[in-house]
């Protein structure tokens, strides 16, 4: 029984998850570009966006029952935010920190200033500072996602993680905190690790393996 509710609660974590973390780097990546390429949005609403990175994303949580109710957006709603404003900033850190010599010389070879050198220069002299934020982006997530379901409906680690509280069963608590840590590390280094390896050795940034 608890071997088939833990996978169940698995599965529908990831579900959410994977669903928060594909928006908060959609809009995170937007924002960062964005303030990078704006000095007014950058002093402005990239100030809003500094400030809002210190806001628990648990605090989110009474706005998400009032608008969605305890169910599933509420706690992808919740995990959104979590990620979104790290990603934001490490997409701003990425995108400023190009040196200057690399958009000149790509310039000076006809790149010009649209998609072009943007998508050929920019974003790969970015890659590091991306996936630096997207790892952290992930934890995040892992963190406001955890914090949401244990008090929204529905079927997640979360939900398992209070109900080994309420039951005072510490062997089921402790298994929900070792499932959370293994997908995490597990999304590390099969996921994040290789897809920085290969984007750094398809722009020519790094020898490829053996």
């Amino acid at each position: 029984m608890v071997d088939g509710q833990l996978l169940k609660a698995t599965l529908g974590s990831l579900r959410r998850i994977l669903v928060a973390f594909a928006l908060s780097c959609a809009i995170g990546v937007t924002l960062g570009v964005l303030f990078a390429r704006s000095r007014l949005l950058d002093e402005t609403f990239g100030f809003v966006v500094v400030a809002l990175q210190t806001v628990p994303s648990i605090a989110w949580l009474p706005f998400a029952i009032i608008w969605f109710g305890l169910n599933d957006f509420a706690v992808v709603f919740i995990t959104t935010i979590g990620a979104t404003w790290t990603m934001a900033i490490a997409s701003r850190s990425g995108i400023k920190n190009i040196p200057p010599i690399y958009v000149k010389s790509a310039q000076m070879f006809g790149t010009g200033r649209g998609l072009r050198l943007f998508y050929q220069v920019m974003v790969p002299a970015a890659i590091p500072q991306l996936i630096t934020g997207m790892r952290m982006a992930w934890a995040f997530a892992w963190r406001a996602l955890v914090s949401g379901e244990l008090i929204a409906r529905g079927v997640g680690l979360g939900q398992l993680l209070e109900e080994g509280r309420s039951l005072g069963d510490t062997s089921l608590m402790l298994c929900i905190v070792l499932v959370i840590a293994i997908l995490g590390t597990i999304s590390d280094h099969l996921v994040f690790k290789r897809i920085e390896d290969r984007v750094l050795t398809l722009y020519g940034l790094q020898t490829a393996k053996a």
